[in-house]
């Protein structure tokens, strides 16, 4: 098994998600395509991939992952997008 690269915002974000109250496991190790985080909050659970800035586009597992998974799944580049994220659910439960 290959040792994955982890990108450089991924503790940032992690961060970012559990001080808006999210509960967050990393995957990152699993590769193969699969998302990087489980987020979970208001009973959702959603799988992320973190990418380490605006030019860090999917690879072709990931690409295939996405186009093949039936849940929830986005792309988070920053905390921004972390915040984005908790007002879309916001904005779906309330």
């Amino acid at each position: 098994m290959t040792k994955k690269r982890v990108d450089a915002n991924q503790a940032e974000i992690m961060a970012k998600y559990r001080e808006l109250g999210f509960s967050v496991f990393s995957c990152a190790p699993m590769g193969k395509g699969f998302p990087d985080l489980v987020v979970g909050i208001y009973g959702v659970t959603d799988l992320v991939e973190v990418k380490d800035g605006p030019k860090k586009y999917l690879t072709k597992a990931q690409r295939e992952f996405f186009a093949e998974w039936k849940g929830s799944a986005r792309v988070v580049r920053d905390t921004i997008d972390v915040e984005e994220h908790l007002k879309e659910l916001q904005n779906e439960f309330f």
